[in-house]
C-alpha cells in the first residue's frame, strides 16, 4: 500500500499494516506530506511542517519494524497543537509574543508518543494562547473547515480538527480548557477526548487557565483516541497536577458491549439552556434510539443550569489568563490579537473576591455533577447548538456572550468526548458529547466507539480538492 492510497487510514489500521510490513512508514509519511502541500493553501491547518524530521523518523520506524522491535505507534504520523513544546521546533502558541520560542525539550505528552514510535509531521494551528478566535490580525491565518472552507473549525484545537478530517495526519494532541478539543471535533466531524483532569501530563504545554487546562487525543475514531490515550495516560511526578491512577488498556476496553448501561440524556441543556437547531435535535433523537438498540437504558437527566457553569468558566479563565499575561499586556499590548485582548483584558477587573466566589460555586457544581452519576453511568448531550458557523459571521465577543454545552465537564474535571453521529442536509458534521464520572475514561471511549459503529459515519469524508 502506498502513502497516496493511505491518507484516510485510521491509527489502528495503519499501525497494524506497518507492524506486519504491509505499509511502509516512509511511503505513508511522503504521501501525507504531499497531501499537506496540496491542501494547506486552502486549510491553513499547520503552523510548522517538520518534513526532514518526519522523514528521518519514518526511516527509523522502518528499521524498527525490520528489527522486530516496533512500538505501539511505530511509523504512525501525528501532529501537535502549537502549544505543545517540541525540542528544536518552534512552539509559538500562535502569538507574536512567542514567535521566536524554540524549546529545548519535548512536552511530556509529545515525549510519550515519540517513545511509542509516532512520527511528528508538524505543529498545528491554534487560537492565540489557546483562547477564543479566530483572529485575522496575526501572522498566521486561522484554520478552515475541510467540509466547507468558508466555515469555522471550532477552537482552539482548530488545526487539529481540520488536519485530521482532511487526512493530513492520523491523529493529534489537543488541549481543552472550555471545550477546545470537543468543539473542533464536533465541527470537523472527528473524535476528541477531554480526559479526567490529571490523567494526562500537562508538563511542557503552554498554559491558558491552569485550574481548567486538560490535554487529550484527537483522531478520526474513538478507537484511535483510545490507542493514543494508552500511551498518554500515566502519572508524571514532575507535573504537580498529575494524579496517579490505575493502569489499564483503553483500547481493549472499548470492545466491551454497552448493553445495560444507564444513560442520562441531558435534554434540558440542549432544549432549554442552549437550544440547538432542528437538525441537532433530530440527531439527538436518533442517538437516543441507537442507544436503546444497543441495549442501554435511556432516561432524562438534569444538571444545574448551564449559565452557572459558564459564569464560573469565564471568571476563572479570564482571571487566570490575565494573570499569566499581565506583564506582556502592559508592555506589548498591540502584539496580541484583538480577539485575545477582548477575551483576556477584562481579567484586570476581576477582584480576588470574585475569583474566590467562582471557585466556591465551582465546588457546588462539582458536587451536583457527581450526584447525577448516582443514577446514571454516563450522560449524553448535543456537542454544539448546530453545525460549524460561517467564519465571516464570527465576532471576538462571541465566546464571552455564548455558553458552551461542554463546559460542565471542564468545571467538574470529568472525562468527556465528542463523536460524530450525523451530517446535516448541507453535508456538515453533527456530534454528540458523552460525559462520564472521574476516572471512567474507558467507559466514555467505549460508548463513543459503539455509537460511531451504530451511526455509521466513519466512512464519510469531506470532498476537498487540492489547489491548482
Amino acid at each position: 500500500m502506498t502513502g497516496a492510497a493511505a491518507e484516510f487510514l485510521t491509527i489502528a489500521s495503519a499501525a497494524r499494516l506497518i507492524r506486519t510490513g504491509k505499509l511502509s512508514p516512509v511511503e505513508l509519511v511522503r504521501g501525507l506530506l504531499a497531501r499537506i502541500a496540496a491542501l494547506e493553501p486552502r486549510l491553513h491547518a499547520f503552523v510548522t511542517i517538520t518534513e526532514p524530521q518526519a522523514l528521518a523518523a519514518a526511516r527509523a520506524a522502518e528499521r524498527a519494524v525490520k528489527s522486530g522491535k516496533p512500538g505501539r505507534l511505530t511509523g504512525v504520523p501525528l501532529a501537535y497543537k502549537d502549544i505543545f513544546e517540541t525540542a528544536s521546533v518552534p512552539t509559538t502558541a500562535q502569538s507574536r509574543i512567542l514567535a521566536e520560542h524554540v524549546p529545548k525539550q519535548d512536552s511530556e505528552a509529545v515525549r510519550r508518543l515519540a517513545a511509542a514510535g509516532a512520527v511528528m509531521l508538524g505543529k498545528l494551528t491554534t487560537h492565540e494562547f489557546a483562547i477564543g478566535g479566530p483572529a485575522f490580525d496575526l501572522p498566521w491565518p486561522p484554520a478552515r473547515n475541510p467540509w466547507n472552507t468558508e466555515r469555522f473549525t471550532g477552537g482552539s484545537s482548530s488545526g487539529a480538527g481540520a488536519a485530521i478530517a482532511a487526512g493530513l495526519c492520523l491523529g493529534a494532541l489537543g488541549s481543552d480548557t472550555a471545550g477546545s478539543i470537543r468543539i473542533p471535533a464536533a465541527f470537523c466531524g472527528i473524535a476528541g477526548l477531554k480526559p479526567t483532569a490529571g490523567l494526562v501530563s500537562r508538563r511542557g504545554v503552554i498554559p491558558l487557565a491552569p485550574s481548567l487546562d486538560t490535554v487529550g487525543p484527537m483522531a478520526w475514531t474513538a478507537e484511535d483516541c483510545a490507542i493514543l490515550l494508552d500511551e498518554l495516560a500515566g502519572h508524571d511526578p514532575a507535573d504537580p497536577a498529575s494524579v496517579p491512577a490505575p493502569r489499564q488498556s483503553y483500547a481493549r476496553a472499548i470492545a466491551v458491549p454497552v448493553k445495560g448501561l444507564r444513560i442520562g440524556l441531558l435534554r434540558a441543556l440542549y432544549e432549554r439552556d442552549l437550544p440547538v437547531c432542528p437538525e441537532a435535535r433530530q440527531m439527538m433523537g436518533r442517538v437516543a434510539r441507537l442507544l436503546r438498540e444497543l441495549g442501554c437504558r435511556v432516561e432524562d437527566a438534569t444538571l444545574p443550569p448551564l449559565a452557572d457553569y459558564s459564569a464560573v468558566a469565564r471568571t476563572l479563565i479570564c482571571a487566570e489568563a490575565y494573570a499569566l499575561h499581565e506583564a506582556n499586556l502592559q508592555t506589548r499590548l498591540s502584539d496580541y490579537s484583538r480577539s485575545f485582548r477582548v477575551r483576556v483584558l477584562p481579567g484586570a477587573l476581576i477582584r480576588a473576591a470574585d475569583y474566590l466566589a467562582a471557585q466556591r460555586l465551582r465546588l457546588d457544581l462539582i458536587t451536583a455533577t457527581r450526584q447525577a452519576f448516582e443514577r446514571f453511568d454516563l450522560l449524553v448531550c448535543a456537542a454544539a447548538p448546530g453545525p460549524a458557523p460561517l467564519l465571516a459571521e464570527l465576532r471576538p465577543e462571541d465566546s464571552v456572550a455564548r455558553p458552551y454545552l461542554g463546559t460542565p465537564a471542564n468545571i467538574a474535571g470529568l472525562p468527556a468526548m465528542v463523536v460524530t453521529t450525523a451530517l446535516t442536509a448541507a453535508g456538515l458534521p453533527l456530534g454528540v458529547e458523552i460525559l462520564g464520572p472521574a476516572w471512567h475514561d474507558a467507559a466514555v471511549l467505549r460508548l463513543g466507539h459503539q455509537l460511531e459503529r451504530a451511526a455509521a459515519t466513519r466512512s464519510l469524508r469531506p470532498a476537498l480538492q487540492p489547489v491548482g
